[in-house]
């Protein structure tokens, strides 16, 4: 699919979050910010909802701990019946189990003191573990308080190129590189940047959905090319 040109957002990305906080409140952040603990968030419960991905991690910590040694030393069975908020439970525990090694054998032990920068060094240190792609090591280093940045996951980067502020486009690694320049728009502060990635992340999960978006639910649609262009079709297709 050939990349499609965003067009000319009609309000500023900092009244956008503003209008998402009115409407969705104050996000919580997750449940860890420790980058070790945040790894294993992101591998717990595959395509699990957030609800269940909570459920599994706090899961995990009561029942088997969140240390890469208390991980190595649990029964394959404990990290399966954890993983079984997801799907792939069996995979997923051979996943959690992967992590630990990882952690043990290549940061000594401990992803937090690992995590010492410069960024770009703590990026590539967080690639390493299974699922940590780019975009989601950037979210591991917002989340831990190391930098301030945007990085939007998949809801929020569709919200963006709704709204015009990136361009649509079929490689989810060139949508992402373009959300990186709207860093510069927002306060560069942790807490800023962390409440703008959850709330994106919010209103795509639950308005701006990637099938049948609640365009008529949603406060910024006066101001969205795609709830505009949804709503020229219409009177086409009732005709």
């Amino acid at each position: 699919m050939p990349e499609r040109s965003p067009s000319e957002p009609s309000a500023s990305l900092q009244d956008v979050i503003a209008a998402l906080h009115a409407l969705h409140g104050q996000q919580p952040a997750p449940p860890a910010t420790d980058p070790f603990e945040l790894v294993l968030l992101e591998n717990v419960a595959y395509l699990g909802s957030p609800q269940q991905r909570r459920a599994a991690f706090d899961a995990l910590r009561t029942t088997v701990g969140t240390t890469p040694a208390a991980i190595l030393d649990a029964p394959r069975a404990a990290l399966e019946k954890v993983a079984a908020h997801g799907i792939l439970a069996a995979r997923f525990a051979g996943k959690l189990r992967d992590c630990a090694q990882i952690a043990v054998e290549r940061c000594g032990g401990d992803l937090q003191c690992a995590l010492a920068g410069p960024i770009a060094k703590d990026r590539r240190t967080l690639r390493q573990f299974p699922g940590i792609g780019e975009p989601t090591a950037d979210k591991i280093l917002l989340f831990s308080h190391r930098i301030a940045c945007l990085a939007p996951e998949s809801n929020g980067l569709r919200v963006l190129a709704r709204l015009g502020f990136i361009a649509e486009d079929a490689s989810y690694a060139r949508m992402y590189r373009a959300s990186q320049r709207l860093d510069a728009q927002l306060p560069a502060t942790v807490d800023a940047m962390q409440q703008a990635h959850l709330l994106l992340q919010r209103h795509g999960q639950t308005l701006c959905r990637n099938a049948s978006p609640r365009c008529t639910e949603c406060p910024l649609a006066r101001t969205c090319a795609h709830a505009r262009r949804l709503s020229e079709r219409r009177p086409l297709a009732n005709k």
